[in-house]
């Protein structure tokens, strides 16, 4: 959530930042007329206050002095109404205000590029030579050996479309994949931990995909629970209402989890294959940081994902979101784009992004510095999208007579 003394104090700035995620003018007026009207209520009741505490301080005195009490009680009374009121009124605005800034996203980082969407976001480098095949590639659903690997039909008699299942070498080469990851990532320094899948809504709203994305969730009939969209949510979340220790940062963790999304906003997109399905296999990558240790954890994070791709022989390319692609919660965020040699293009495989004190702000996830609290940092990556990993090397290795090779790291693990 933003802070809202800055929108008080710095609207046009904050105004300015927002404009790149093409936020709409009016939501910020509104917050803006609100923060105000707060800011006045509060004007009111400050001196009520004051008021009362001065006065009943009088009546030590009144009684020293032989006075009659009578009329200061009266006083006391009626003003005890009337902060009544102006109490009521500040609380009023203050719910309606926080119901307004959990829907405002996080302003982004001066680095971010001006941009309306994913047509302009900006290649940083890429990494490895996409392969050059005596034949022509096929996409992974037309691999001669797809139907020893991935039923599509039996996925969807089992749940509906966007379901799948992987059968054979796929699912051990799954399973491979999932155990290599987090060893990686282990070795990186990333601590590994495992969460639950169902989470509830105070989870959710401290990593902001609650109130703003309810209809991108499954939620759990007749309770106030939630099938976790990304394993970001839970990890992040551990340390949700806790104060930290400064020497406890940072903190960097990994995880493992099946996510699950509706996919609401994506209708008609990528509906053949695995590329967008309702449940997949993602392994997590999240860190708690200091402000001042956030950026380089932010390029460890970004290295570890790039790096992971490297050691599986797959051309990737590192692309800088524009303010327009930028998601929600997200300060900053820079995409690993992985070669699909079948559908003759780069597709995401990863996304590495620094919230800054966002989540944090929502989730009051602080930490001890010199005596004082001060909200941490928390940054979030893919490392890997598993299902899209395992696409990527069915058609990266794809051989000529309809097999799949294995790539090396892996083959300890199959």
């Amino acid at each position: 959530m933003l802070d809202i003394k800055l929108i008080q104090n710095d609207f046009e700035n904050v105004a300015q930042s927002l404009r790149k995620k093409k936020v709409d003018e009016s939501l910020l007026e509104e917050l803006r007329a609100l923060s105000l009207e707060l800011k006045s209520a509060r004007l009111v009741l400050e001196p009520l206050q004051a008021e009362q505490n001065a006065k009943s301080k009088l009546f030590g005195v009144y009684a020293k002095e032989g006075k009659d009490v009578a009329a200061l009680k009266a006083e006391l009374s009626l003003n005890k109404e009337k902060i009544a009121e102006a109490t009521e009124i500040v609380r009023a605005l203050e719910e309606k205000l926080e119901s307004l800034a959990t829907i405002i996203p996080n302003m982004p980082s001066p680095l971010v590029p001006e941009g309306e969407d994913e047509n302009d976001n900006v290649e940083l480098k890429r990494v490895l030579e996409p392969k050059t095949f005596s034949f022509t590639p096929k996409e992974h659903w037309d691999i001669d050996i797809k139907q020893n690997w991935i039923d599509f039909e039996r996925g969807v008699k089992l749940s509906k479309s966007r379901f799948s299942v992987l059968k054979n070498e796929a699912a051990r080469l799954e399973r491979a994949l999932i155990n290599y990851m987090l060893d990686f990532n282990r070795s990186r320094g990333f601590e590994e931990v495992a969460v639950p899948y169902i989470v509830n809504r105070e989870t959710l709203m401290g990593t902001g995909q609650l109130p703003k994305f309810e209809d991108d969730l499954f939620k759990v009939d007749g309770e106030d629970l939630f099938l976790i969209p990304t394993a970001e949510v839970p990890v992040t979340n551990l340390f949700r209402d806790e104060i930290l220790n400064v020497e406890e940062l940072p903190i960097k963790m990994t995880a493992y989890s099946a996510c699950f999304r509706k996919e609401a906003g994506s209708a008609g997109r990528d509906t053949r294959g695995m590329i967008r399905q309702h449940q997949f296999d993602k392994v997590e990558l999240v860190s708690i940081t200091t402000p001042e240790q956030s950026e380089a954890v932010f390029e460890e994070m970004l290295s570890c994902a790039s790096d992971l791709l490297t050691s599986l022989g797959l051309p990737h390319r590192h692309l800088m979101l524009c303010g327009g692609d930028l998601g929600f919660s997200a300060a900053k965020t820079v995409d690993l784009e992985v070669w699909l040699p079948g559908q003759n293009r780069y597709r995401e495989i990863s996304s590495v992004s620094n919230t800054f004190d966002f989540q944090a702000r929502r989730a009051k996830i602080r930490f001890k510095d010199d005596g004082k609290n001060r909200l941490v940092h928390t940054l979030n990556g893919s490392s890997l999208a598993v299902g899209r990993t395992l696409i990527a090397i069915m058609e990266n290795y794809q051989q000529e007579d309809g097999s799949v090779a294995i790539p090396e790291v892996l083959k300890k693990y199959m």
